[in-house]
Protein backbone atom coordinates (compact mmCIF):
# COMPACT_ATOMS: atom_id res chain seq x y z
CA UNK A 1 0.00 0.00 0.00
CA UNK A 2 1.03 3.62 -0.74
CA UNK A 3 1.54 5.96 1.69
CA UNK A 4 1.20 9.70 1.44
CA UNK A 5 1.94 13.36 2.67
CA UNK A 6 -1.42 14.00 4.10
CA UNK A 7 -2.78 17.43 5.78
CA UNK A 8 -5.62 17.70 7.70
CA UNK A 9 -5.87 13.85 6.95
CA UNK A 10 -6.20 14.35 3.37
CA UNK A 11 -3.53 13.42 1.05
CA UNK A 12 -1.39 16.11 -0.81
CA UNK A 13 0.57 14.49 -4.39
CA UNK A 14 2.76 16.61 -5.91
CA UNK A 15 3.85 16.15 -9.94
CA UNK A 16 6.29 18.48 -11.04
CA UNK A 17 4.77 22.09 -10.25
CA UNK A 18 1.05 20.63 -10.06
CA UNK A 19 -0.13 19.42 -6.29
CA UNK A 20 -3.78 17.22 -5.66
CA UNK A 21 -5.42 17.48 -2.49
CA UNK A 22 -7.80 15.04 -1.46
CA UNK A 23 -8.88 11.25 -2.66
CA UNK A 24 -9.92 10.71 -6.07
CA UNK A 25 -12.49 8.27 -4.85
CA UNK A 26 -14.31 11.30 -3.08
CA UNK A 27 -16.92 13.74 -5.67
CA UNK A 28 -13.98 16.63 -5.50
CA UNK A 29 -10.38 17.15 -5.45
CA UNK A 30 -8.70 20.33 -5.29
CA UNK A 31 -5.79 20.86 -8.29
CA UNK A 32 -2.87 23.83 -7.26
CA UNK A 33 -0.66 25.26 -9.88
CA UNK A 34 2.40 26.58 -8.71
CA UNK A 35 2.73 29.49 -11.04
CA UNK A 36 5.75 31.47 -9.50
CA UNK A 37 8.64 30.32 -7.17
CA UNK A 38 11.23 32.08 -5.09
CA UNK A 39 14.31 31.14 -3.21
CA UNK A 40 14.93 32.20 0.33
CA UNK A 41 17.43 30.70 2.63
CA UNK A 42 18.23 28.01 0.16
CA UNK A 43 14.61 27.12 -0.18
CA UNK A 44 12.47 27.25 -3.27
CA UNK A 45 9.23 28.52 -1.69
CA UNK A 46 5.95 28.91 -4.36
CA UNK A 47 4.61 32.21 -4.82
CA UNK A 48 2.28 31.94 -6.50
CA UNK A 49 -0.42 29.32 -7.03
CA UNK A 50 -3.78 28.99 -8.56
CA UNK A 51 -6.19 26.65 -6.73
CA UNK A 52 -8.89 24.86 -8.74
CA UNK A 53 -11.75 22.54 -6.90
CA UNK A 54 -12.07 20.05 -9.36
CA UNK A 55 -14.93 17.28 -9.50
CA UNK A 56 -13.67 13.95 -9.89
CA UNK A 57 -15.88 12.52 -12.05
CA UNK A 58 -16.44 14.53 -14.92
CA UNK A 59 -12.61 17.17 -14.58
CA UNK A 60 -15.29 20.33 -14.06
CA UNK A 61 -14.25 23.12 -12.62
CA UNK A 62 -16.17 24.71 -9.65
CA UNK A 63 -14.35 26.81 -8.40
CA UNK A 64 -10.82 28.68 -8.68
CA UNK A 65 -8.77 31.16 -6.46
CA UNK A 66 -5.04 32.67 -6.11
CA UNK A 67 -2.83 32.28 -3.51
CA UNK A 68 0.39 33.23 -2.25
CA UNK A 69 1.33 30.34 -0.45
CA UNK A 70 1.03 26.93 -0.07
CA UNK A 71 -0.33 26.90 3.63
CA UNK A 72 -2.71 29.02 2.77
CA UNK A 73 -3.41 27.49 -0.76
CA UNK A 74 -3.55 23.81 1.53
CA UNK A 75 -5.85 26.01 3.71
CA UNK A 76 -8.31 27.07 1.27
CA UNK A 77 -8.56 23.84 -0.05
CA UNK A 78 -8.60 21.89 3.24
CA UNK A 79 -12.44 24.30 3.98
CA UNK A 80 -13.58 23.77 0.09
CA UNK A 81 -13.41 19.98 0.36
CA UNK A 82 -15.44 20.08 4.16
CA UNK A 83 -17.44 22.23 2.50
CA UNK A 84 -18.02 19.73 0.09
CA UNK A 85 -18.32 17.19 2.79
CA UNK A 86 -21.22 17.93 4.19
CA UNK A 87 -23.27 18.18 1.05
Amino acid sequence: MQTYFTYKSRPVVRKGKTIYYGEMAQPYVVQMNILKEAEQDNLTMATAIKCYLVKTDTSAVKRNADRETLYDALELAAAWLAKTDRK
